[in-house]
């Protein structure tokens, strides 16, 4: 038993004999540290917006319709035909107009001439004075009746109201018009306007000539710094809000009615700010907290105070100072007090 034991022995020590030896001036590794990547903060402009939807109205639009009955006669125009102010747009059937209108003429003729014979002999102290103002009322009248008639006919002209296009034709040749029914859709594509509905709150912030960032999400593409127009003197008591108007050429006729609209609007400006990625702040049960470090590469958990935030960009308000160093990348892998190697 004994000589089985000093063998096991004997071959346990012969093992540990063969680990190689630590060579004498070998250099240790070297220890690892977290990259992180940082950004100094110092003072500079930042602009909050609020943003507000609004809808693309044109300024020049109408549904046109005929002042009186009648049964359509003819269509001058097409849809999507650009017109000037003053273009025939349709017709109405005036047969019935035209004919009072010869007959009127041949009456007043007549009773033209008998006012002119009544007058001369009037002047000449010839004749009654009834018979003189019977002349003349009967001229009058049918003078009235004429221009009435006259005036039918001209209503019986649809015409373009301002420079525009015929966007939708909406009635047929032969089919009644009347004026409770439209029956041309006609707008100006050259001009444009915004309007949006903004909350009360923010009535101190905006006023009229203040600049407004516009977006159409339909044009990705599309921004333009416009000013405000108009602002709303009435409070909406449903929703508390108040109106908001921007105007502007529209190139190209690339906005159109009823489109959706983005308003950036500017409602605070802060000339020294101290503002730092959003994305860094984060949360405990202590409050909100980023990373700094400080020269030799340590960090430092730091609890803040942070103001408005828009986009991507808060404001720190308190527990930063101006040349600061905070950690804006690898943050999530680091904790207070780590020494970190920092990258570009």
């Amino acid at each position: 038993m004994k000589k089985y034991l000093f063998a096991a022995l004997g071959l346990a020590l012969m093992a540990c004999g063969a680990k190689k030896p630590i060579e004498e001036g070998a250099t240790p590794k070297p220890k690892e540290f977290k990259k992180v990547r940082t950004e100094q903060v110092n003072n500079k402009r930042f602009d909050h917006f609020i943003e507000v939807n609004g809808t693309i109205d044109a300024i020049e639009i109408a549904n046109i319709s005929p002042e009186m009955n009648g049964q359509i006669k003819e269509i001058s125009v097409k849809e999507g035909q650009r017109v000037a102010k003053g273009t025939l747009l349709l017709s109405l059937n005036t047969r019935a107009i035209e004919s009072s209108i010869r007959e009127v003429k041949t009456g007043l003729e007549l009773s033209t001439k008998l006012y002119e014979k009544q007058k001369e002999l009037w002047d000449q102290k010839i004749g009654s004075e009834i018979q003189f103002l019977q002349a003349k009322s009967q001229k009058e009248s049918l003078e009235a009746k004429l221009e009435t008639l006259q005036a039918q006919l001209d209503m019986s002209k649809l015409k373009a109201p301002f420079d525009g296009i015929v966007d939708k034709i909406r009635v047929k040749v032969g089919e009644m018009a009347s004026p409770a029914s439209p029956a041309i859709n006609f707008v100006n594509l050259d001009k444009m306007k915004v309007v949006a509905e903004v909350s009360e709150s923010y009535l101190a912030s905006i006023k009229k000539g203040s600049v407004v960032k516009l977006n159409v999400p339909s044009y990705p593409d599309f921004e333009l710094d416009i000013p405000v127009y108009r602002t709303g003197n009435i409070i909406n008591k449903v929703n508390r809000t108040f109106e908001v108007e921007l105007r502007l050429s529209n190139k190209n006729s690339l906005l159109k009615p009823n489109m959706m609209a983005v308003l950036h609007i500017n409602d605070a400006t802060v000339n020294d700010a101290l503002v730092v990625p959003s994305i860094i702040i984060k949360e405990d049960s202590k409050g909100k907290f980023l990373f700094r470090i400080n020269n030799s590469n340590v960090v430092s958990k730091t609890y803040v105070k942070t103001g408005l935030s828009y986009l991507d960009q808060t404001q720190i308000i308190d527990g930063v100072n101006a040349g600061d160093k905070v950690i804006v990348d690898g943050y999530n892998m680091i904790s207070n007090g780590d020494s970190v190697e920092v990258v570009e």
